[in-house]
């Protein structure tokens, strides 16, 4: 008989729970587990796919060291000491700040990756730091700081009490949701449809989720602000604008209206390519609905105003009185997240605290835009990239201009990967250190659940057993300790052990904290034996909202307690808790930022302006994340293809059949065409994450069907200036006959 195992699901923001078959020390299949606190049982083809993507041929089961050009298989003890060589030598010879880091989106899914890559970035003391963020999200932290005075405050739709949802530039039955962490998010749409609820989607697209909606909208690409300002405008035009519990909280009220006077319905219309009477009947159901929670992700992030669109997202929720309370846009509360202390001053937020060495972009949240990465390692002088580090990343394929960051790579002196695959980007690679397969990693979601529409713990201790290699808080740990120089051959405990007892002694002298004036010695004897990553869960766990504080509050929650709940352990819904996350200089909500006040003559300006031509958007599969889930035969085929969807009439127009010609201002491309009737006119959409017809990797399904990378179309030019964020959707394109 087979034997089974509990798992949460690594492979998107869903979390779903999974119970897997195991057998012969591997795991044979996957299905939802009925019995998860947060999931109850669904599952997508992703999750589905679990058992393929571990068992993998492609995955790397040892690390590589280039010896005469060639990548080779070696141990681990040698591996270790030629990565400490190679970026200790690189230290020596130019300092840490000449190491530059990029971490991918997984390192969102793993424990590992969320734990231990700020300990190598400390070390190095570089800043020369980029991440998926700016490819993505970072215009939601953006808005979030300078409202909220916390770039992590996130406010997220409370699905399963809400009357009225407004999907912007979203599209969850094909994404699981994003930035909104919600198992089974079509079912939880259905739910509110069959409640009497209403669901509106914003989208240049008839997408599956717009399939679903009572209203859809389909405005031009890129114009969410200025939709959203239009709103924002009707509310106060017409006396709709009602704070409700928190009037008392709001600052910059007025200064919000008076930019909104420039924003009529009627003014954006022809910029929006939505009519007036639609906007305004949008603005009027938000204020009357019971309760209504806008939500808007990738669509009004990767585009021109994209720090904008997000700031006016909670805009509209804070003057539609739908913030922080049931049914509305809420703020989750993480299980590991510090306990809420004592109400004190905040110091607000920024950006720009420096700027990058070439052209000068301004830090966001200690990041610099990948766009910027390129140049950062080709353009000589002080402080000019000759290391890499990446982990769990292939910026190869999901950054602007990859063909020029492919030529860059190639000439940095020496990089590490982390990573499991030879990719696109991790065959420059010097040094290749794979992390085990997930059945054999542990799982916790310290990101995701601060995302979670219902707050939930959940703990996966790793399925199978470890044997032969290190698992991948190993790998991160012995680099980290080459790089403080105490040599990868030390124990890896040490870095762990560093940080709890840091953490402890600034808590215990911290007099709003729960074990504030307690002794260190006695906090840490009273976490469990173990690895090093579970007694620093343990102890935040225990220095959380629902911790024990280390037996203050003896029902309160721990490793051991989580451990003995391996469906997880619900912490019930969302609650308001406004006060304990805002981190204002005033201690009040900031409607009207400076800079974002500032950004709207930029978005005034535009709106004179129609481009003619087709717009370039992006598009999700659901049987894929970004670059990462193309080797799987399971999730090949199908529906999941790299083609570029086109209108039929503008197909016809353009004189273009079977595969069409695509030209952007980074280069062209020749691509299969599909055509949807269900696509704006003007408008064509191509997949995010292909292209996998490079040499020299190692995933061979991927590349028998490489399709084309969308993003080499795009110069990397244009980026939101606010947050950094390359502008991925709304690209001007030439499309002919192939």
């Amino acid at each position: 008989m087979p034997d089974t195992a509990l798992r949460i699901c690594p492979l998107c923001e869903a979390t779903c729970g999974l119970t897997l078959t195991v057998e012969a020390d591997r795991v044979t299949g996957a299905r939802g587990d009925r019995d998860d606190v947060f999931s109850a049982g669904f599952i997508c083809p992703k999750g589905a796919s679990f058992a393929e993507l571990d068992n993998d041929p492609d995955r790397l089961t040892a690390p590589l060291v280039r010896r005469d050009g060639v990548l080779t298989e070696v141990g681990w003890d040698e591996a270790f000491a030629a990565a400490a060589a190679g970026l200790g030598g690189a230290v020596a010879r130019h300092g840490g700040p000449s190491v530059g880091m990029y971490l991918g989106n997984p390192n969102a899914h793993t424990v590992a990756g969320s734990l231990y890559p700020p300990l190598i970035i400390r070390a190095l003391g570089t800043r020369q730091v980029f991440s998926a963020s700016t490819l993505d999200q970072m215009p939601k932290h953006v808005a979030l700081g300078l409202m909220f005075g916390s770039p992590g405050a996130f406010t997220v739709p409370d699905l399963d009490r809400t009357d009225y949802l407004v999907v912007i530039g979203a599209n969850p039955l094909v994404s699981n949701g994003s930035l909104a962490t919600a198992p089974d998010f079509g079912g939880r749409l259905r739910a509110l449809r069959r409640r009497g609820g209403r669901l509106v989607v914003v989208d240049p697209a008839r997408t599956r989720t717009a399939e679903l909606a009572d209203v859809h909208l389909a405005p031009r690409p890129g114009t969410d602000a200025a939709l959203l300002f239009a709103v924002v405008a009707v509310l106060f035009d017409e006396n709709l604008v009602d704070l409700g519990h928190f009037s008392d909280d709001v600052a910059g009220l007025e200064q919000v209206r008076e930019l909104a006077r420039d924003f009529t319905p009627e003014s954006v219309a022809a910029f929006c390519g939505v009519d007036a009477d639609a906007i305004r009947g949008l603005a009027r159901e938000l204020a009357a609905a019971p309760s209504a929670a806008v939500y808007g992700r990738m669509g009004t992030s990767t585009v021109e105003f994209g720090t904008l669109g997000n700031w006016l997202v909670d805009v509209v929720n804070v003057l539609t009185g739908n913030l922080d309370r049931p049914g509305g846009a809420m703020f989750p509360l993480s299980a590991t997240a510090p306990a809420p202390r004592p109400r004190r001053g905040g110091r607000g937020w920024g950006t720009g605290r420096w700027h990058s060495r070439v052209s000068g972009h301004p830090e966001v949240l200690s990041e610099l835009p990948v766009t910027a990465l390129a140049e950062e390692i080709e353009t000589p002088g002080e402080g000019q990239i000759k290391a890499m580090i990446t982990i769990a990343g292939n910026p190869v394929l999901s950054a602007p201009d990859g063909n020029r960051l492919d030529r860059a790579l190639d000439g940095v002196d020496f990089m590490v990967s982390v990573d499991p695959y030879l990719n696109e980007t991790t065959r420059h690679a010097d040094v290749v250190l794979p992390p085990p397969p997930p059945s054999r990693s542990p799982h916790f979601d310290f990101a995701l659940n601060g995302l979670a529409i219902r707050n939930n713990a959940r703990y996966s201790p790793p399925a199978l057993p470890l044997s032969g290699r290190p698992d991948e808080a190993e790998i991160l740990s012995r680099i980290t300790l080459a790089l403080y120089g105490i040599g990868q051959d030390a124990d890896p405990a040490m870095v762990d052990e560093q940080v709890i007892a840091t953490t402890l002694a600034k808590e215990s002298a911290d007099p709003g904290s729960p074990v504030a004036g307690r002794a260190v010695d006695e906090l840490i004897a009273q976490l469990p034996p173990g690895r090093g990553y579970e007694r620093r869960l343990d102890m935040m766990l225990r220095l959380g909202a629902y911790g024990d504080a280390f037996g203050a509050r003896p029902d309160g929650l721990t490793l051991d307690r989580l451990e003995a709940a391996p469906h997880g352990v619900d912490l019930g819904p969302l609650r308001p808790r406004l006060h304990e996350v805002l981190r204002t200089a005033s201690g009040r909500i900031e409607l009207a930022p400076e800079p974002l006040v500032a950004d709207t003559a930029r978005l005034r300006a535009a709106l004179t302006s129609v481009p003619d031509g087709l717009l370039l958007i992006g598009r999700r599969h659901l049987r894929s994340n970004n670059s990462w889930m193309h080797n799987l035969p399971a999730l090949s085929g199908g529906t999941n293809r790299c083609t570029l969807r086109l209108h039929p009439a503008d197909a016809a127009d353009l004189g273009v059949t079977d595969t069409a010609r695509v030209k952007g201002p980074g280069g062209e491309l020749v691509v299969p065409v599909e055509l949807d009737d269900g696509i704006r006119r003007g408008v064509a959409s191509l997949p995010h994450g292909w292209g996998h017809d490079r040499s020299g990797t190692g995933q061979r399904v991927a590349a028998a069907a490489p399709g084309v990378n969308a993003n080499q179309l795009n110069d990397g030019a244009m980026l939101d200036p606010l947050s950094g964020t390359a502008v991925l959707n709304g690209i001007p394109v030439l499309v002919e006959p192939g």
